[in-house]
């Protein structure tokens, strides 16, 4: 077999390399590098997959690039008029109103000691550490982004901690301290450890990440620097009138913004929630059954076939494919996936499975694809999982192959389903958003 190394850029896509093998007779062969699993340095999520089988991996934050110059000058300016007006912006009462860029992500704002240093987070189900560019920081991505000023909080407390973070994309390293943390005019948390950020690369610069730090709402067994994250610092302190939070997340397309409600949720959707159980105590993960399209029988999640042998019949590593879970999050712009499972559905649609692009006509006979999670289905229309940019007449899948593993349901899920995180009872909420 003789090797041919060909660069693969799918549109707006980083978070995965593909290498293409040529067999003797031409024959292609995918080999996805898998950006997940992590050596011996860099952030871990320790996961285990029944039978002890265990799993590290990156911490998810998959941000897609792709904003050609224009969209890039209008961005910074759009910011720069963004920030000038920002001290007059008041925080809500436990609502935090959230900033839709282009669908790549979310951003809102926190405050940071005491009086309050405004910052602009992405909220991030799929983390859970708090952090902000600090004062020391020199790289380009702090200069371009409000950064910490320990001397101008008078509860700020240092510690001798160091802390690094390695993302699906991304890289932060930075320092340790503890101070107030204000999300809401009525949700306020005294003493959160968070780190200020020493080292950012690339990913965190502008024009990319308008927004200054991460705000994570994964559980404290997700955090990296055994740091009690922000989602049981509100539990603990008692600062919820429920242990819960609801997010709604709008499309670009539709003018949408989004809102995350700490404490409540928007009753409107109650009749309709789907409860599902989360899987372990790092991220707002659940279980996965299966990948149906239309109303063919045919499982296209791979390994789904195999779960009910998983008995000690198949190997250590079948026996993890065969259990798989899925991550609800915030911080990811596609859904990623297993390489096998998003081929054979790119397949069956009709689109390149290399670069994800599909012939923009034949949106009007695609069938929905339904995804089982927690034992339920839950439905995603075309217009959902096809982007379809208008400007330049391209259409490709919402997906990219990441891990054998772990899911990511990413924005183009969760901007279709309202969720509910019940922190208390560890289950999650769905109901189909409303237009």
């Amino acid at each position: 077999m003789k090797l041919a190394s060909v660069a693969i850029a799918a549109v707006f896509h980083t978070a995965v390399c593909a290498v293409v093998k040529l067999d003797s007779d031409g024959t292609p062969e995918l080999e996805f590098e898998d950006l997940t699993v992590v050596g011996q340095t860099g952030a871990k999520i320790h996961t285990t997959f029944g039978d002890g089988v265990r799993g590290d991996f990156k911490i998810p934050l998959y941000l897609k690039d792709g904003l050609d110059p224009e969209s890039k000058r209008q961005r910074r300016a759009e910011r720069s008029r963004k920030m000038k007006s920002f001290t007059e912006q008041p925080l809500s009462n436990n609502t935090a109103i959230l900033t839709n860029v282009k669908d790549y992500y979310y951003y809102g704002y926190i405050g940071v000691g005491n009086p309050p240093q405004k910052f602009s987070v992405v909220f991030d189900t799929g983390s859970s550490n708090v952090w902000v560019p600090g004062e020391a920081c020199v790289s380009d991505a702090c200069n371009e982004h409000r950064q910490f000023k320990n001397a101008g909080s008078t509860t700020f407390q240092s510690s001798p901690q160091k802390i690094q973070i390695q993302y699906g994309t991304g890289f932060i390293a930075g320092d340790v301290g503890t101070d107030t943390v204000q999300v809401s005019k009525s949700l306020v948390l005294r003493n959160q450890s968070f780190a200020m950020t020493s080292q950012e690369d690339k990913t965190f610069e502008l024009p990319r990440s308008q927004f200054d730090g991460l705000f994570g709402l994964g559980f404290t067994g997700g955090a990296e620097g055994n740091i009690r994250s922000p989602v049981d610092s509100m539990v603990q302190e008692n600062v919820l009138k429920s242990p819960l939070f609801g997010i709604k997340l709008r499309r670009d397309s539709l003018s949408g913004n989004g809102e995350i409600t700490f404490g409540s949720y928007d009753t409107s959707y109650t009749n309709n929630l789907e409860w599902i159980g989360v899987y372990g105590n790092i991220f707002w993960a659940t279980t996965m059954e299966g990948i149906l399209y239309g109303d063919e029988p045919q499982n296209y999640l791979y390994g789904a076939d195999k779960v009910s042998a998983a008995s000690g019949v198949l190997a250590v590593e079948e026996k993890a494919r065969a259990s798989r879970k899925a991550l609800l999050d915030t911080g990811s712009s596609l859904i990623y996936g297993d390489p096998f499972s998003l081929a054979a559905m790119s397949t069956r649609i009709g689109a390149n499975p290399l670069t994800g692009e599909i012939p923009c006509p034949v949106l009007a006979s695609l069938k929905p694809f339904h995804f089982v999670l927690g034992g339920k289905r839950f439905t995603m229309q075309p217009e959902e999982y096809i982007f379809h940019d208008p400007a330049t007449g391209i259409c490709e899948v919402q997906w990219m192959p990441v891990s054998d593993y772990l899911w990511i349901m990413g924005l183009p899920f969760l901007q279709t389903y309202y969720t509910v995180y019940d922190i208390k009872d560890h289950r999650i909420g769905l109901a189909r958003m409303r237009q």
